[in-house]
């Protein structure tokens, strides 16, 4: 899949928003909808995150507060049905949250991360390992037997990873030792996203680039 026009970013992010709030007040899971572009007609891997907006009563300041994140790695379903799969799942099946409920829906903003293919990296030990990983650039899908982590490329820009603390949290998100990276023996696969995210809730959308704060 080549890359998405911002118009077709914001279809997708809008269609998010649209299947969880009528999956929230109607139990429906829709599909999509006759006016979907082509290009979101092809098979590709996406997660979306929905985030709450919190305002400091004192300074004003807003800051997100993740409310679920799921999706799908792999290219297994076409990308538009694929984001209304992980829009919904994200807002009532991440385990980590209570579900999203429909009121929330005025305060918390969408975000949609379109996946390339996994891509394996071939590695002889740690130390090629950590030259072959690019915090802004890749996100990181872990594998060691029935284990399996992944944290997409915005997570280590948010919080200041470097590449070693990037492969450990990946290592913990999939239930391994932190330094299990270091073994030699963990299946390490990269990945890039391109990123739509609403810049208030019910918002416009932008194309949102790690390099650039929010």
């Amino acid at each position: 899949m080549g890359k998405l026009s911002a118009e077709e970013g914001a279809f997708l992010v809008r269609l998010a928003r649209r299947a969880v709030e009528e999956y929230l007040e109607r139990a429906v899971i829709i599909d999509p909808p006759s006016d979907t572009p082509r290009s979101l007609l092809e098979k590709s891997g996406v997660f979306v995150t929905i985030e709450r907006i919190v305002v400091n009563p004192v300074t004003r300041q807003a800051r997100r507060e993740l409310r679920g994140c799921i999706g799908y790695p792999e290219p297994l379903f076409p990308l538009a049905e694929a984001t209304i799969r992980s829009a919904i799942a994200a807002a009532t099946e991440d385990p980590r949250f209570p579900p999203v409920t429909p009121r929330e829906l005025d305060e918390v903003v969408f975000e949609v991360s379109v996946l390339t293919k996994p891509e394996p990296v071939q590695y002889a030990d740690y130390r090629e390992l950590l030259d072959k990983v690019k915090v802004g650039r890749d996100g990181l899908l872990v594998e060691y037997g029935l284990a399996r982590g992944l944290l997409l490329p915005q997570v280590p820009v948010e919080e200041g990873w470097d590449v070693e603390k990037f492969l450990s949290y990946s290592c913990l998100k999939a239930g391994l030792p932190e330094d299990f990276w270091r073994t030699g023996r963990l299946k390490v696969y990269t990945f890039q996203a391109q990123i739509f995210v609403e810049v208030t809730p019910r918002g416009d959308v932008t194309e949102r680039l790690l390099e650039v704060p929010l």
